[in-house]
């Protein structure tokens, strides 16, 4: 007899036991990359977020040519304090060339103060220079010098002396004339007849002035001046009247004629030599303080005949005082 064996299980229990094992065993099982990112939304926020992070460490600046700020329109995040920008913008480059343009202008105006301070100066020396030196206060104020009437100029020309002498010795002079030696002798000096008239008179003046004839010098000098004060050797007749009376003895009258020709054009021919033969006046006159203050403008104004024509000459004045340094 046979017996038939029953299991104490059911067959529902039994199927209800392998779907357990079944997802045990998934469970215990590698999971898929996919099944891991279940959102991709959130995954592609945080990808973003790590590349911000990286982009700050290697450009630093919050620039916004790498990355957008951290402070959003609603302040929901914040922006790095003491942060700058390393990058040079148009903004930058135009505030560097302001800087330049800035201190360019500082530049000019220094060298404009220095400028009007070293004209202020020689206007100053001018002004002392102008000042009358017979009432005690340089030279006189007007440097155009009186005109000498014609029996001044005669009896200056014939008497070879200056028309300014004592009323007896005036008298005493004008009644002897001139002798006849000194007549003889300026008559051998012949005038030049060319096409320039003015600049016959003016030689003459100078062949009677290199010939120790001084007031017949002075006269043709004067009238030449008076005829001609445009000709182009107006400079040298001025100069040359001067010296026309330094030599002469008469020093005071000899720089009003050299500070005039030096005044009226300082780039004339003849403009130096004044300045320096007014330095020399001054000498003659015993007037050191404005000797030197003649020879100080001329080696600032004209240092290259300081040490080239005038040399000899300037040097020797400046021998014959001692200025203050």
């Amino acid at each position: 007899m046979k017996f038939a064996l029953r299991s104490p299980f059911s067959s529902t229990t039994i199927r209800l036991a392998g779907a357990l094992a079944i997802a045990a065993t998934v469970a215990t099982s590698p999971v898929p990359s996919m099944a891991q990112d279940a959102n991709p939304e959130a995954r592609l926020r945080k990808m973003e977020a790590e590349i911000r992070a990286l982009q700050r460490n290697v450009f630093p600046g919050g620039d916004g040519r790498f990355f957008e700020p951290q402070i959003s329109n609603d302040g929901s995040a914040t922006q790095p304090a003491n942060r700058t920008t390393s990058s040079t913008t148009a903004v930058t480059d135009i505030l560097a060339r302001l800087d330049a343009m800035e201190l360019q202008l500082q530049r000019l105006t220094s060298v404009t103060e220095e400028n009007s301070n070293a004209v202020s100066q020689i206007q100053s020396r001018l002004a002392l220079l102008e000042a009358s030196p017979a009432a005690g206060a340089g030279l006189a104020g007007t440097i155009e010098p009186e005109q000498p009437s014609v029996t001044d100029s005669n009896l200056s020309a014939m008497t070879g002396g200056e028309s300014s002498q004592g009323g007896q010795e005036e008298a005493t002079t004008a009644t002897a004339g001139p002798s006849a030696e000194r007549l003889a002798a300026v008559q051998e000096i012949t005038k030049p007849q060319t096409d320039d008239a003015a600049d016959d008179e003016y030689s003459y003046g100078f062949r009677l002035w290199n010939a120790g004839f001084f007031p017949e010098a002075r006269q043709q000098l004067s009238s030449f001046i008076e005829s001609y004060p445009s000709h182009w050797r107006a400079t040298y007749g001025r100069n040359l009247l001067g010296r026309a009376f330094l030599d002469d003895g008469m020093p005071e009258e000899a720089a009003r004629w050299f500070l005039r020709n030096y005044q009226a054009d300082r780039t004339a021919p003849r403009a130096a030599d004044s300045l320096l033969f007014l330095s020399e006046s001054m000498i003659a006159m015993e007037d050191t303080r404005r000797a030197c203050i003649a020879l100080a403008e001329f080696g600032e104004t004209y240092p290259a005949l300081a040490s080239g024509r005038l040399m000899d000459r300037y040097e020797a004045n400046r021998r014959k005082v001692t200025c203050e340094s």
